[in-house]
Formats: structure tokens, sequence, C-alpha cells
């Protein structure tokens, strides 16, 4: 949705085709997950929960956060936002919502109420927390938190344990993939990890329980972020599968975790291409299971077994 980091990137003009085929892809990514039998977390932001405009201006006016940047508030982007999901299929996805709940072993996690930027300059750990409050008052089970752009400030950690949230994924142990602002995501930082999609610059990112760090939050570290089909890399596709699934067999072999993630919207053009390549990854994940008794986890999973364990 267009909430989803993109409000403040791209305009509807020309990020709107990706929204909707976003609500198209999602029913079907939820059929290949239960074909599979897939346990995934969904990481909602908030904003998507409200019903009609007027709870959505009632929610962020209990909001206040001071960027400098203001272009990263959604509140500049109000005078586009229509009156409910039917008339505005961009910016309301309680519907979508509804649909994910009823798919077994989906969790519904939490991207903060705001998709709120927690490294950039002039928000304050009080306006997180007036953000978190509203993620309670819609989402009481959320128990895991996706940092939005993976903006993940430590100090906010030890608060969010106040309002129930257990695990949040953390980056990769890698220097091109640590948090980072606006400012301090370099071209030559982008460019890196583009290669790593299909080249191993920087290892596989598979870790076992014992190794995950556990205060203040259980941190489920990201192995790959699963990028989108692009025609322009056609030729290379098959790269991009084989780095995927040689991090599955190694985490496979080793008992170790995996942690791929996406968001909906970058399925939302070439929806079939993406389909196809997921469901590869899928079946992949599937003969692990047979072969090493590999499982599939979301990340209350996680934490439960840590529970277990620690």
């Amino acid at each position: 949705m267009n909430w989803g980091g993109v409000h403040d990137v791209f305009t509807l003009e020309e990020y709107g085709e990706n929204i909707l085929g976003a609500r198209r892809a999602i029913p079907r990514i939820l059929q290949l997950f239960l074909k599979y039998d897939i346990h995934a977390t969904w990481a909602i932001v908030g904003m998507l929960y409200c019903k009609n405009k007027k709870e959505l201006l009632d929610r962020l006016e209990q909001l206040n956060i001071t960027y400098v940047d203001e272009s990263f508030s959604p509140k500049n982007n109000l005078p586009n936002v229509g009156e409910n999901e039917t008339q505005d299929p961009y910016h309301f996805g309680s519907s979508l919502i509804n649909i994910i709940k009823t798919i077994p072993n989906q969790e519904i996690g939490t991207h903060t109420f705001s998709h709120y930027y927690c490294l950039e300059d002039g928000q304050r750990m009080e306006q997180f927390e007036a953000d978190l409050k509203e993620v309670v008052g819609l989402n009481q089970n959320a128990t895991s938190l996706v940092f939005p752009r993976n903006q993940t400030n430590m100090d906010y950690l030890k608060m969010s344990k106040k309002y129930g949230i257990t695990a949040f994924r953390g980056t990769e142990d890698s220097w091109i993939y640590r948090p980072y602002t606006s400012k301090t995501n370099t071209k030559i930082k982008r460019i890196l990890r583009l290669i790593d999609a299909y080249v191993n610059l920087t290892g596989h990112h598979t870790y076992s329980f014992v190794d995950i760090q556990t205060e203040p939050l259980i941190n489920i570290q990201s192995s790959r972020f699963l990028r989108p089909y692009s025609k322009r890399f056609k030729v290379v596709e098959g790269l991009r599968l084989r780095r995927i699934k040689n991090g599955l067999t190694k985490a496979a072999k080793s008992n170790e975790i995996y942690h791929l993630w996406w968001h909906p919207h970058n399925f939302g053009m070439n929806i079939e291409e993406n389909l196809l390549f997921l469901e590869e990854i899928l079946k992949h994940v599937e003969y692990l299971k047979t072969k090493y008794n590999f499982q599939s986890m979301h990340m209350r999973d996680v934490v439960d077994v840590m529970k277990i364990i620690s």
C-alpha cells in the first residue's frame, strides 16, 4: 500500500500500478503459503487498518512527528486520501488484513502505525512511543516489529517491550546492510546490495538459535531481501534464485535460520514472474523439509523456540 515506504518516494502516478498489483498478488501469495505450509509474519503499517478517512485523521491527530524533512510525515499525503477502501484502494487495507487472518500460520506483526522512521533527524522517542500506542489500539496481539526502512533504533527497543513487542527484524551483519538513514544510504551501498542479490559478496547470513541476541528484544536478523523480477536483469535470474537456494540449503544442513523478506508491492508489477520465482523457492523449501527436517517459522514461532531453549 502507499503507506509502506512509498508515499514519500513516488507519486501515485509513478507507483500506483504496483500498489494495485499488490492487492492482486497478496491472495495468491497466501495460497502458495497454504500449499507449501509456510509460516510467515506480515508486518503491517497501522494506518491500513483504518476503516475510513475520519478514523485515519483522528489517529494521526494524536501524532506529531517532528521530522526535519517533513516529506516523511504521512500527514503531507492526506489530500490524496479518499474516504474509504472502496473509493481508495491505495491507502486502506482492512479487507486484505482480514484475508491474511483466514490463512493458517500467518502472524500479524507491526511495521509501526505511521511507517515511522526511527533514525531520521527530528523525531524523538516519545513520538515513537505515541506511534506504538496507536498500534496497540489496533492490534493488541502484535508482538513482532519490523522497523520501516530497517532503521533499527536500539534506544527504542527497551521501550517497545512495554507494549508487548518481543522480537524485531534486525539487519544482516554487513556494513552495506547496517541501519541507515536517507542521508547515509549511499550509492555504493545500494550498488553493492544489488550485486549481493546475485553474487555472494557478504555470505548467506544464516545463524543458529544460540547466537540470537535476546536483549532488550529478540533479534531475528534478516538473511535476504527477495528483490522483485526485473526485465533488465532477466538473463541473471538464475543467479538470483541460486543465491537464495544456496542460503536456504546451508541453513537446513546446519540447523540454522534463513530469514527471507519482501514487500507485497514488490510483486505488484510482473506478478506472474514474481509468483513463479517465489514458488521455485518454496519448492526448494519443501525439498529441504523432507531431506533435512527444515522447518518454516514466522517470527513468533522463533520466539517460542527461544523460550524453550533459554
